[in-house]
C-alpha cells in the first residue's frame, strides 16, 4: 500500500512539474513573464545561445504557446490568418487552421495580425484574430469545437489595428474584452462557447487582463481605454475604477502586480505610470494611488517585478531605455541605453532580453544597473513578440520566422 501511495504521489509531483513548466497562455504559467526553469547555463558563447531549428512563419505578433512535445501561436498571411500547432523538438507543422481574415478597413501600418496569444486549458486552445473572430479548437486535431464572431455577431468595438486582447481562463470561462454597451468585457464558457456573462460600459483599449487575490478576493484587472478597473471575474461587476488617461486610449501593456498589494501600471502615448494600493477589509475596498510620473512609458513591452524594482522598456516614438522604478516610490533609478524597446522574461534571477532588433540577451538587474552577460543577434527582422522559455528551450519569432534555441 505504500509502495502505490509512493507511485502517486511521484505521478502528482510528475504531473505538477510539468505544469509548471508548460506556457500556456498569455506571460506564462502565472500571466507574468516569469517562470522558475532550472540547468540553464550561466553564459553564452560568443555565437549564441545552440539553435535546435529554424522556419519561416508568416507575420504577426502572438506569443508561442508551449506544452509537451506541442507548440501552438498564429500567424496572418494572404488575407488570411492561420493557428498553427508545431512539433517542439524539430519545428514541424502537425496541423493548422485557417480562416479568413480580410484586410480591408484595417490599419495594419505597424504590422498586420494576429496580435492576441491563444490560451491553452485541458483539451481546447483558445485563439482570437485581430478582425475579432474566436475559435475554440481540439488542441490534437485543430478541429473547431465552437466559434464566435465578437465584432459581427456581438457588435464588439473595432478596433483599426486589429483586435490584440489575450484570452484568460478563470474557473470554467474565458475572459477577454470585448466592447460597446454593456459588454466591456465578455466570459464564454469554455466547453460550448455559451456566454456566461457580459458586463460594463468603459473605453476599450488594447491591453489583456490579469487576475490578482485582493485579501482574499479574486479580482480581474482590465487596464482600459480611460481607467484600470477591478471587476469580479464570476460576473463582470465593478469593484473599483482608478482614471488613467493616455491618447487614444491607448494602454497596452500588462499590469503588474506584487504580493504587497502594489499593482503597477504604465503606458506610452504620454500616459506615464502609477502604482495603486489595493486594501480590502471586512467588505470595503480602498484603492490608494502611492505615486504617479510620466518618467516611465511602456508601450507595448512586457515588464518585470523583482524586489521592489520594477524593470522594463520605457519609450514610444523617440529612443527607448531600459528603465528601473522603486515601485513604492516612482523613483528611476536609473535608465540603461544598452537595447531599443525589449520584451523581458525572467528565468530565475536572470533576465532574458529580446529587443526589437533580434539581439538576444542574457543579463541579470539590480536597483543599481543592469549587467549584460551575454548577448548575441539571433533575429533578422522586426521582433515585437515576448520570449518563451520551457525547461532549457527558448521559443522566438519575428515577423518571418520561429526559432527554437538550447539554454542549457
Amino acid at each position: 500500500m505504500k509502495i502505490w501511495t509512493l507511485f502517486a504521489s511521484f505521478l502528482l509531483l510528475s504531473v505538477s512539474a510539468q505544469a509548471q513548466s508548460d506556457w500556456t497562455q498569455w506571460g506564462g504559467p502565472n500571466r507574468d513573464f516569469v517562470i522558475n526553469s532550472k540547468g540553464l547555463a550561466a553564459t553564452w558563447p560568443a555565437t549564441g545561445p545552440k539553435q535546435v531549428w529554424s522556419r519561416p512563419l508568416g507575420a504577426g505578433h502572438s506569443a508561442i504557446l508551449a506544452s509537451g512535445n506541442t507548440l501552438y501561436t498564429t500567424y496572418g498571411v494572404d488575407e488570411q490568418e492561420v493557428v498553427i500547432a508545431l512539433a517542439a523538438d524539430t519545428g514541424k507543422t502537425i496541423w493548422e487552421y485557417k480562416y479568413a481574415s480580410p484586410s480591408a478597413g484595417m490599419n495594419y501600418e505597424y504590422g498586420i495580425g494576429p496580435h492576441s496569444t491563444p490560451l491553452l486549458v485541458g483539451d481546447l486552445l483558445y485563439s482570437v484574430g485581430a478582425t475579432g473572430k474566436l475559435f475554440a479548437l481540439d488542441k490534437k486535431t485543430g478541429k473547431v469545437a465552437w466559434s464566435h464572431d465578437l465584432w459581427k455577431e456581438y457588435g464588439g468595438t473595432k478596433m483599426d489595428r486589429g483586435y490584440s486582447c489575450s484570452p484568460i481562463a478563470y474557473k470554467n470561462t474565458i475572459i477577454l474584452t470585448l466592447g460597446g454597451q454593456g459588454q466591456t468585457l465578455i466570459a464564454f464558457n469554455q466547453k460550448d462557447g455559451t456566454v456566461a456573462w457580459k458586463n460594463q460600459t468603459l473605453d476599450m483599449s488594447p491591453s489583456s487582463p490579469i487576475i490578482v487575490n485582493v485579501d482574499g478576493q479574486d479580482q480581474l484587472i482590465a487596464f482600459l481605454g480611460k481607467v484600470v478597473a477591478g471587476l469580479d471575474p464570476n460576473n463582470g461587476n465593478l469593484i473599483w475604477t482608478h482614471p488613467h488617461v493616455t491618447e487614444w486610449g491607448l494602454n497596452i501593456s500588462v499590469p503588474v502586480w506584487g504580493k504587497d498589494n502594489l499593482l503597477f501600471i504604465s503606458s506610452a502615448y504620454s500616459g506615464g505610470s502609477r502604482v495603486l494600493k489595493l486594501t480590502q477589509k471586512d467588505g470595503k475596498m480602498n484603492v490608494a494611488e502611492v505615486w504617479a510620473s510620466r518618467r516611465m512609458r511602456l508601450h507595448h513591452g512586457t515588464a518585470i517585478r523583482i524586489g521592489d524594482y520594477v524593470y522594463g522598456s520605457s519609450g514610444d516614438f523617440g529612443p527607448a531605455f531600459f528603465a528601473a522604478v522603486n515601485v513604492k516610490t516612482g523613483e528611476i533609478a536609473y535608465q540603461d541605453r544598452s537595447f531599443p524597446k525589449s520584451n523581458l522574461v525572467l528565468a530565475g534571477e536572470r533576465l532574458i532580453i529580446l529587443d526589437e532588433d533580434g539581439n538576444l540577451a542574457l543579463a541579470t538587474a539590480s536597483p543599481t544597473e543592469l549587467k549584460v552577460i551575454s548577448k548575441v543577434s539571433v533575429l533578422k527582422n522586426l521582433a515585437w513578440t515576448v520570449p518563451t522559455l520551457v525547461g532549457t528551450k527558448l521559443y522566438l519569432r519575428d515577423r518571418r520566422t520561429i526559432t527554437a534555441l538550447d539554454l542549457s
